[in-house]
């Protein structure tokens, strides 16, 4: 397809970079030039450049008369660490309630107290001039009549310091409407500490922002929440308890169920996945397959029918199935209900099957865990889960690089490895930031071709699949933020330096996925560079698949 051709062509300039995928531009913080003082004045360069380099420019879709601002439901306590801003942001404790952020009562921001009658000094001047006099008007006007006075609103402004929004943007540089460039400008205040700008930003963002709108109201509607979170300091808290509290475990399943049918992602990660073990271990006799977050172990039937069918008969198999107690959640029980149901698959393929269960997180695993065979092709999975192993930046433990090597040490047949495409392990906050706007644009744009923006169940998808991890990535730091991820040349040189070597994915692989995006939308694209494979959406690649050995 054209389309693809000219996708390709942008998407293979920082493949293999270690860079993140958008060089993003420095914003000075510098106090405007206007008749307006302010604790912090903030001023930046609009973000702004051509869709082709996929950076950042106007939304001409946003909507400010949209479903008003309402994102996730969870009832978390104030956080007495939060950051001593001028409004306060908190969540709504009401049972049920959807996340949203209260405002204080202190919504003029001064640079001191109200003037009162002992810090007024009335100097003699024979000839005052007409702006002096003014400014004495206005001094005992605020005298009498106190600083909630009726006073015209354009003293107000001068008591306080503060432009109407309007003015605000209209200083910044930030076209009216433009939600996208309000979000940037906000998270750029959040990284500098600017409270002042903040607080108007916060204000006018959740006018703009819906769960129900255009994709980029969606997404900013969840990017807003994470800052917000940010600034309380409680997106771990919020973390946790929607990841405890989430909709039942059908209702649940349901939501998960749906985003892997109306986008491709996760199918291709599991097809290539697949492919590349099936290749490996086309002449074994046995197969060990180690899958470091099995889930609902639904990626294994499709290979132990594929085994099944070979020539001479099907090989033995013996899953190691490794996930948290967090996941019996989804599953509606433990890791014993995934066996049976395998079990229960191998049986009807005539494929004997053994099934070990590993109730722990990825981090815990030693070698001890593995029970490892002579004999056994062993084929190791790493679908959508290394990113979640802590590296170098965040402990010395570095578990990332530690798995790595622990598999290695096992002589594995092959090692698969799926993840996003995305760089927001080390990056800076604001870079951090863009990244996670960029990616989640494609992701809830593609969504949005599928599913209607009135429906229930794309919203349900949405909050429960998605918006847990945007707010993970944008509000916490250190051990807390578990949304790691690096771009594949970065993983290519940790597996390169734990004494892998690549194992090209084959033309077959290739072939199965390109069948599997005809079903769906034609901004969808699938490169190949080296027997790696890329997934993505328009601009932005969004899912890589390798293989190693």
């Amino acid at each position: 397809m054209d389309h693809m051709n000219i996708t390709m062509k942008t998407s293979k300039e920082y493949l293999y970079s270690n860079k993140s995928y958008y060089d993003y531009p420095s914003v000075p913080i510098s106090k405007p030039e206007s008749k307006y003082t302010q604790q912090t004045a903030y001023q930046s360069p609009q973000y702004v450049s051509s869709s082709d380099e996929g950076s950042y420019g106007p939304n001409p879709n946003s909507n400010p008369q949209s479903q008003p601002y309402c994102t996730l439901e969870s009832s978390m306590p104030p956080n007495p660490n939060s950051h001593n801003s001028p409004s306060t942001y908190s969540f709504s404790p009401t049972g049920g309630s959807p996340l949203s952020q209260q405002e204080s009562d202190n919504t003029n921001i001064s640079n001191g107290s109200p003037i009162s009658v002992s810090c007024i000094t009335i100097t003699e001047d024979p000839n005052p001039s007409q702006d002096e006099l003014q400014q004495k008007l206005r001094e005992l006007e605020s005298v009498m009549l106190g600083p909630d006075s009726d006073a015209p609103e354009y003293y107000q402004q001068y008591q306080t310091g503060t432009p109407n929004p309007s003015e605000w943007m209209q200083l910044m540089g930030i076209p009216r409407g433009d939600l996208k460039q309000l979000l940037l400008h906000c998270a750029k205040a959040v990284e500098e500490n600017d409270f002042v700008s903040i607080d108007w930003m916060v204000q006018e963002l959740r006018k703009m922002v819906s769960i129900s709108g255009t994709p980029m109201e969606r997404l900013g509607a969840y990017l807003l929440e994470g800052l917000v979170a940010r600034l309380e300091s409680s997106g771990s808290s919020i973390y946790k308890a929607l990841k405890c509290k989430e909709p039942t475990s059908s209702d649940l399943m349901s939501y998960m169920h749906t985003l892997y049918e109306v986008c491709p992602y996760f199918k291709f990660g599991y097809l290539s996945a697949n492919g590349a073990i099936a290749e490996a271990v086309k002449g074994a006799d046995s197969v060990h397959i180690i899958d470091f977050q099995i889930a609902q172990g639904s990626q294994w039937i499709t290979l132990m029918k594929a085994l099944a069918a070979r020539p001479g008969g099907p090989p033995s198999i013996r899953i190691t199935g490794i996930d948290d107690a967090q996941s019996a959640y989804a599953r509606g029980g433990g890791l014993h209900l995934v066996g049976r149901r395998l079990a229960h698959e191998a049986a009807s393929c005539n494929v004997p099957f053994e099934f070990h269960p590993l109730d722990m997180n990825g981090s815990e695993v030693r070698r001890e865990h593995l029970n490892i065979r002579h004999g056994e092709a062993l084929a190791v999975n790493f679908a959508f889960q290394l990113h979640h192993m802590s590296d170098e930046s965040v402990n010395t433990e570095n578990h990332r690089d530690r798995l790595i090597r622990l598999i290695k040490s096992l002589n594995p047949t092959v090692v698969a490895l799926v993840e996003q495409e995305s760089n927001t392990n080390t990056s800076p906050f604001f870079q951090r930031f863009c990244e996670t706007l960029d990616y989640y644009t494609a992701i809830f744009e593609s969504i949005d071709v599928t599913m209607q923006r009135d429906d229930k169940k794309r919203i349900s998808v949405e909050q429960h699949c998605l918006a847990r991890d945007i707010v993970n990535v944008i509000a916490c730091e250190g051990e807390e933020r578990v949304e790691r991820h690096e771009l594949f040349g970065k993983w290519r040189a940790r597996f390169s330096m734990a004494g892998f070597r690549p194992c090209p994915l084959s033309p077959l692989v290739n072939a199965t996925i390109k069948t599997l995006l005809e079903s769906y939308s034609p901004n969808y694209w699938l490169q190949e560079i080296e027997g790696v494979l890329y997934l993505g959406w328009k601009h932005r690649p969004l899912v890589v698949s390798c293989a190693w050995r």
